[in-house]
């Protein structure tokens, strides 16, 4: 068994290389990184390289790695040291939506592209991009975060479609968008301070989750959005 985390330095991606490490003990995992190498290590764990908004780099990955079970893209952009959210359109650039659409977007659908004939498989196989509650159009009551909005909103649809084309082309591969819920990592360290009570959980909490859902999803559940409580999260 294989199983591919793009992302696996980050906050959730890295609580989600050793949740799966625990849940599948069988599993041989491969993970990604991009400017740094986490410390972290496994005898059952490799590291690679990857920036998955290239399209060759994915290729590339594609072809050595051949078969696998899942693939979970964990890779998000919330802020950079320049840009936080728009509060309002008057803050927005297009160099920091094309970022967003860079990393938010562009990432599940070369995955998709290049590793659908590695899913392909007789048994059930995985492909999971997270992706975020304030990316639903009919639950966006507040406005702001225009860039992030827009970007996870483009990645929904994008999955959505990936996953109607597979239940001819792949129907044993179970495609599933998951939202993480609002996870204290990196990406949401400066916007604690609001946050009601409760609210605010762990990375680890979150692999866990993201574990279950997993474990308790069929092919026939392909196409869906998944919040990590277990409902589905309005489009």
């Amino acid at each position: 068994m294989k199983i591919v985390i793009v992302g696996g330095s980050g906050g959730i991606g890295l609580a989600i290389v050793k949740q799966a490490l625990q849940y599948y003990p069988e599993a041989y995992i491969i993970a990604t990184w991009r400017t740094r190498q986490p410390d972290f290590t496994h005898q059952r764990l490799r590291w690679h390289p990857l920036d998955a908004a290239n399209e060759k780099a994915v290729a590339e990955m594609a072809e050595q790695l051949g078969s696998v079970t899942i693939l979970i893209n964990a890779i998000g952009l919330l802020h950079t040291p320049d840009h936080r959210p728009e509060k309002t359109i008057r803050e927005f650039d297009p160099v920091f939506f094309q970022e967003n659409m860079a990393a938010n977007t562009l990432p599940s659908i070369l995955l998709a592209k290049y590793f659908m004939k590695s899913l392909r498989s007789d048994n059930p196989s995985w492909f999971i991009s997270l992706s975020a509650r304030v990316g639903s159009i009919s639950d966006n009551h507040l406005g702001g975060w225009l860039s992030y909005r827009a970007s996870k909103a483009a990645l929904n649809m994008a999955v959505k479609t990936i996953a109607i084309e597979w239940k001819v082309k792949l129907p044993n591969c179970c495609v599933l968008l998951f939202h993480p819920g609002t996870t204290d990592s990196a990406l949401s360290q400066p916007f604690h301070r609001n946050l009601p009570e409760g609210q605010l959980h762990s990375p680890n909490y979150t692999a866990e989750t993201l574990m279950e859902t997993i474990k308790e999803s069929r092919p026939e559940d392909s196409g869906r959005f998944v919040s990590f409580d277990g409902n589905d999260v309005d489009w």
